[in-house]
């Protein structure tokens, strides 16, 4: 965007996605607010600068993590804003060269994920749970990278995996049986644990109300407070941007505006709960403020 002194200047955090491209490419114009965009390749790599060092006005933020940020007093609002989300039963993989493995096989397993907290490990986990009966407390969940939140400390389910190991490695390997690894499954011999999985999936967000939320956007409190037709304009801009994607994204996954996100995130704060990231359940308007609760699209 061009300087222009009249305009408030954020700093801002937002991975490229078709959703955010628009206006990261500076073709959406606000008359109120100039963004300074942080150089991203992988989003999830700034969210404990956002969490522990506040380095950023607006910004998308993993879900879990905002969650916890909310329980430790940062100074971060939500925004009815979805930035990214997804099917998440995909993700969940076993190496087939090692036998079959399904979800009831996997109590007394040991299973690797990046980071306890990472919020596709808590939808993994609470859909597991519910839909596939597995006690996810009879897992010993191996990690990789500490909690974005310094002060969060993992529960006893989980233990840490040694400096020099890499979790695709261990899975092909044998030294854990199954593992979050993430979008595509980066070796032919490793399967999705949940049969037909992408289908699973579809059924899965038709019936709980769309797509599982992995990231949101959030704002510096301070700036919502004292300037909400800032934060309004913001989730403006957040609105355009979408509507002028062209595509490439699952029916359904950005979604804006307070009750289009509430069952999802109903659903993230129980399971957050049950597995102790969060030590008490939210209401889901407790995260957000007078101005945010109001956004529409």
């Amino acid at each position: 965007m061009p300087a222009d002194d009249r305009l408030m200047r954020l700093q801002a955090m937002f991975g490229t996605y078709p959703n955010t491209q628009a206006l990261k490419k500076g073709e959406i114009r606000s008359p109120l607010v100039a963004l300074d965009f942080a150089e991203v390749k992988v989003a999830n790599t700034f969210f404990k600068a956002l969490v522990r060092d506040a380095r950023f006005d607006v910004s998308e933020l993993a879900i879990v993590t905002y969650l916890q940020a909310k329980v430790y007093g940062k100074p971060y609002v939500l925004l009815p804003a979805v930035v990214v989300s997804r099917g998440q039963l995909h993700t969940l993989a076993y190496n087939s060269e090692r036998g079959r493995l399904t979800p009831s096989d996997l109590p007394g397993r040991r299973v690797g994920v990046r980071a306890y907290t990472q919020t596709t490990g808590a939808w993994v986990r609470g859909i597991l749970a519910d839909d596939y009966g597995v006690d996810v407390d009879r897992v010993r969940w191996v990690t990789f990278e500490d909690p974005h939140l310094a002060e969060y400390r993992d529960p006893p389910v989980v233990e840490r995996a040694p400096e020099n190991k890499n979790l695709v490695r261990m899975l092909l390997d044998g030294e854990v049986d199954a593992a979050i690894v993430g979008e595509s499954l980066p070796d032919p011999r490793l399967k999705t644990l949940i049969p037909e999985a992408e289908e699973a999936g579809r059924r899965w967000a038709a019936k709980h109300g769309g797509v599982p939320i992995n990231h949101m956007a959030v704002m510096r409190q301070s700036i919502v407070k004292e300037r909400p037709e800032v934060a309004r304009e913001i989730f403006r801009l957040l609105v355009e941007s979408q509507n002028r994607s062209a595509g490439g994204l699952e029916p359904g996954a950005i979604r804006f505006g307070l009750e289009a996100v509430r069952p999802s995130l109903e659903l993230i704060i129980d399971y957050a709960v049950r597995q102790k990231l969060i030590p008490r359940k939210f209401t889901v308007d407790e995260l957000f403020d007078d101005t945010t609760r109001a956004l529409k699209p």
